[in-house]
């Protein structure tokens, strides 16, 4: 805490309210050291109490100064002179409490937690559709490719999550390597999803062309195309590398501007798939008004799962382009970030 800080703070108490608390004391002093004392005094923080000459007075931190907070175990000092006048306040011990550090903390633990579960949960979800034969067909084998990108994800983030707080010393060198396959995993997540909005529309809309749409048309698309977006944030990375933080472990880790190179692209492919869900549902209620087939019936459940999606990755991700600052909404977004695909496999 600094003096510019007590000097500019309106007190509420005032030098009255501080002797009316000390009364008992100064007359207690006022027998046992007739030859002088340090009267109440309030330096506009806090009340001091009567204390004898030469003698240095010692009162609580507070625990909250101007929506700021402190650590209120320690103490606050002033010294009595030997006239009879206080010295001035020593605030030097009363420390600013670093509560992000806390909730940050707090967030890297909800992350790990969550990501270790969406992990398990897609890992018995994969083992299912491997297993049971009868399970492989293009759309399931889109669903697996979803699976795998969210897999390697979440395992990308676990391990990054556990070398920036406990190998802080190894990440230098793995800091690029890990990073670019961080970006390029989540990317993968994003472009799947609109594999899955591209395989629905063209099972209900254009019918005639889905024979040309082979699975290795939907692997390019889900795999290669994020790869050439992220060679390309390598390359212009690379030739503007971020400024050294000594307080960074991972110069690459944070936010640039260059990152709208791979941004813009997820961004577009959600919108696409939001057009892809509209021309589903044209198509869909305008059969149902003619007939209700078991084919009918099997688009509903299509463009219901669609439905679901969208909107839950959608959303998320919104979130992790801006959010306010809040502990709250901060702890609210990590359990939503780290459990999202754990909610969908269920």
């Amino acid at each position: 805490m600094n003096d510019s800080t007590a000097d500019s703070y309106e007190p509420k108490l005032k030098l009255e309210d501080c002797q009316k608390t000390y009364a008992n004391e100064t007359l207690r002093l006022q027998e046992t050291h007739p030859d002088g004392f340090c009267n109440v005094s309030f330096d506009n923080i806090l009340c001091w109490p009567p204390t004898p000459i030469n003698t240095k007075a010692e009162v609580k931190c507070f625990s909250e100064f101007m929506g700021i907070y402190y650590d209120d175990s320690q103490n606050v000092t002033r010294m009595c002179l030997e006239n009879g006048t206080w010295n001035k306040s020593t605030y030097d011990n009363c420390k600013e409490l670093d509560l992000l550090s806390s909730n940050v903390d707090t967030q890297i633990y909800i992350y790990l937690i969550g990501f270790i579960i969406s992990t398990i949960t897609l890992i018995v979800a994969l083992f299912i559709f491997t297993y049971f034969k009868e399970l492989r067909c293009l759309r399931n084998i889109i669903h697996m490719n979803l699976m795998w990108s969210y897999l390697l994800t979440y395992t990308m983030w676990i391990i990054m999550l556990i070398e920036l707080n406990y190998f802080k010393e190894h990440m230098a060198v793995m800091c690029v390597y890990l990073v670019t396959l961080l970006h390029y995993f989540h990317i993968t997540t994003f472009f799947w999803m609109f594999v899955e909005g591209l395989y629905l529309y063209i099972l209900v809309v254009r019918t005639l062309t889905r024979e040309s749409f082979k699975l290795r048309v939907y692997l390019g698309i889900g795999w290669g195309t994020p790869l050439l977006f992220i060679i390309i944030w390598v390359i212009f990375k690379s030739l503007f590398p971020p400024l050294h933080n000594e307080s960074d472990v991972c110069d690459w880790f944070r936010d640039s501007y260059l990152d709208i190179l791979f941004q813009a692209p997820t961004i577009a492919v959600l919108i696409i798939n939001i057009i892809f869900m509209m021309s589903i549902m044209v198509v869909l209620v305008t059969k149902l008004r003619s007939a209700n087939t078991l084919e009918i019936q099997q688009y509903r459940k299509a463009v219901k799962a669609l439905a679901v999606l969208i909107p839950l990755l959608g959303v998320t991700y919104a979130i992790t382009i801006y959010a306010p600052v809040h502990t709250i909404w901060d702890l609210l977004r990590s359990v939503l970030l780290s459990l999202q695909t754990s909610i969908k496999v269920e």
